[in-house]
């Protein structure tokens, strides 16, 4: 009879044990109290709190910006990792480690900073001044800060796989007379494809619940460039407890439903590659 090897981990009783006892300290729990302060509202009065004008303007703020921070991301991370990954050059292992910046710095910093060159009076924003572009105090510049923390997760999620595929397709391709667009779009991106959904899927989440970065740069104009996140701060200050979890329960909603969505499409794209159906 073959002896069988003693796991090197606990078994699977203690593990479980283990992972749903961190599970529940560090996101059940918290999250379930967003659920129990919220349940002090009546439904009318939770639909009237998540439809006032000033909630719903700063919906719009942090979703349209979180978007398109995170299709920018999306675009210019994946150009990032190419670079990092497929060419040598002086100084790539300092702008490596410059990627995961926006990770260290704390938000504040990064905000002020970002503040301070995209104003009219700062290097950057007295550039685009010129041409009648003002970031700062608009949705430019949260937009703007938004990339700034979001682009280190699709680069790091796309460097990985970029340095582990196989160039073997892409070199028959090139053999058999495929040009260079047709082997990155029919051979290469398709392998991407999941990495990059995933990379930017997150970097929407960071976008949407990001505070410290976009409150400095956003001027927080009522109806124009306040953010979700202060308003939910504004109604803490004034111990407004269940309209600020309210608020936040549609963030936590919206961020779960587009994460799961993320992990739909990974999960297809990843049997597509294994060879099985759509």
């Amino acid at each position: 009879m073959k002896k069988r090897n003693k796991p090197v981990i606990p078994g699977f009783g203690l593990s479980m044990g283990i992972t749903i006892s961190i599970l529940s300290l560090v996101v059940l729990i918290p999250l379930a109290s967003l659920v129990i302060y919220t349940a002090k509202l009546s439904f009318k009065d939770f639909i009237e709190t998540i439809t006032r004008a000033r909630v719903l303007a700063s919906f719009y703020t942090s979703f349209v910006c979180a978007f398109a921070a995170a299709v920018i991301n999306g675009i210019m991370g994946t150009v990032l990792a190419w670079v990092l990954v497929k060419y040598d050059f002086p100084g790539k292992r300092l702008m490596d480690g410059m990627i995961e910046l926006p990770f260290a710095l704390p938000t504040a910093v990064a905000g002020i900073a970002l503040t301070s060159l995209t104003s009219d009076s700062g290097i950057v924003g007295s550039f685009f001044a010129g041409f009648g572009i003002k970031i700062a105090y608009t949705r430019i510049g949260i937009t703007v800060a938004m990339i700034f923390v979001g682009i280190p997760f699709v680069v790091r999620s796309v460097q990985p796989v970029l340095e582990k595929m196989d160039n073997s397709y892409s070199e028959a391709a090139g053999v058999l007379g495929a040009k260079k667009t047709t082997i990155f779009w029919k051979v290469i991106f398709p392998e991407l494809k999941p990495t990059i959904f995933a990379g930017t899927g997150l970097a929407f989440g960071r976008c949407l619940g990001e505070y410290g970065s976009v409150v400095f740069i956003a001027g927080n104009k009522p109806y124009y460039t306040e953010i979700t996140p202060l308003v939910i701060m504004s109604e803490l200050q004034e111990f407004d407890y269940s309209s600020a979890t309210a608020i936040a329960l549609v963030m936590l909603a919206v961020s779960f439903f587009i994460l799961f969505l993320n992990s739909m499409i990974q999960q297809r794209n990843a049997r597509i590659l294994r060879g099985g159906n759509a």
